[in-house]
């Protein structure tokens, strides 16, 4: 006789229906989600509080370069003060109007026995007088002649040069001595006093038998305002000269080797803010070499800067510039290499201006 088989029913709550299973399990992946939302929040949280760092980070680095600006601002100035430089009076005029922010300044260099080199200057691509000051108002960019003081400060040629700027009010006095084997020291001092005079994104360096298109020389230099350690200019490279009876010659030629490293050819070159403000921080321990190109280049070499190659600031005089202007690629700047500069350039540069400058035009309407 087989036996009866009994089956219990399970009570309704123990039966897991399957809407209700599959509810359990869609609760259980939400759970799941839940979480993984919950990491991605704070991997977000995570990158957001990052980059507030980052932030944060730059923002004090800025700051602590403009005080850094501004205390060795200070320190030039005061040196000025001390030694009865005429600078103090270029910086007592530029307080007076408030501190702006330029596009560009451009130093001059120029020598106490150069006067036709500067009154050739002012008659071609320098703008004068009430035009001068309209570039600077209107433009944001400085020109100046730059030049120290003689030795015995106060002499003839000291007096000269402060009967020209008078006339013509367009010179950068420098608290230094000059001299020809001094130009990497007047480069040092001119950089920290133009730094300190005006806020500017470059600061340029040319010699005064160089012709330059000023509007040209803008536009260049403002593609690259957004990069903060801009050295630019020719850049070039070749034998160290250690003969003593050449011209350039090199006294400490052994540090060296063969080769100079690449660097910036001297005629004219450009250094953004923050390399200006390096060398008016550090102008004191900056070691100077005979050749004030190579010095600059010396300065930098070690240093996060972006080096930038541009032909346009070397062209030859006509018909080189002549050529490249009437194809439309104007040159920012023209002189002879065989000459370091324009060849007899009093005679010269007028004729260079007429075949090669920019119209006037296009500096007024020039937008940087």
């Amino acid at each position: 006789m087989g036996c009866a088989r009994m089956w219990t029913l399970p009570e309704a709550t123990e039966v897991a229906k399957p809407n209700e299973r599959r509810g359990k399990e869609a609760e259980l992946a939400a759970i799941d989600c839940d979480s993984t939302k919950v990491g991605q929040k704070q991997d977000f949280r995570d990158t957001l509080q990052a980059l507030d760092t980052h932030n944060a980070v730059q923002t004090l680095d800025k700051t602590i370069a403009n005080l850094e600006t501004e205390l060795s601002a200070a320190r030039t100035l005061q040196e000025s003060f001390l030694n009865g430089s005429p600078v103090s009076q270029e910086y007592k005029a530029s307080e007076s109007t408030g501190r702006r922010k330029y596009l560009m300044v451009i130093g001059i260099n120029t020598a106490f026995s150069s006067r036709k080199r500067r009154d050739s200057i002012r008659n071609t691509w320098m703008p004068q007088g009430e035009k001068r000051k309209k570039l600077e108002e209107e433009k944001g960019i400085i020109i100046r002649f730059v030049i120290g003081h003689s030795a015995i400060s106060g002499g003839i040629v000291d007096r000269a040069i402060a009967a020209e700027d008078r006339k013509h009010g367009d010179f950068m006095r420098l608290d230094h001595v000059e001299g020809y084997l001094e130009l990497s020291g007047k480069t040092k001092t001119y950089f920290a006093t133009a730094v300190a005079l005006w806020d500017a994104n470059f600061y340029v360096k040319v010699d005064d038998d160089v012709h330059v298109n000023i509007a040209t020389l803008g536009q260049i230099l403002s593609k690259h305002i957004s990069r903060p350690r801009v050295y630019t200019g020719c850049m070039k490279s070749g034998p160290v000269l250690s003969d003593k009876e050449v011209r350039y010659y090199e006294p400490e030629h052994w540090k060296f080797g063969d080769k100079y490293f690449r660097h910036a050819t001297g005629q004219l070159y450009a250094i953004s803010k923050d390399l200006a403000t390096y060398i008016s921080v550090n102008k004191h321990v900056l070691h100077k070499y005979v050749n004030e190109d190579v010095s600059l280049g010396a300065w930098f070499i070690g240093l996060d800067v972006e080096h930038i190659d541009d032909r346009r600031l070397c062209c030859g005089t006509p018909p080189d510039c002549e050529w490249k202007a009437q194809a439309g690629n104007t040159c920012a700047a023209s002189f002879d290499w065989r000459c370091s500069g324009i060849c007899n350039t009093v005679e010269n540069i007028q004729g260079v201006h007429n075949k090669c400058g920019e119209s006037e035009k296009a500096l007024w309407t020039a937008s940087f």
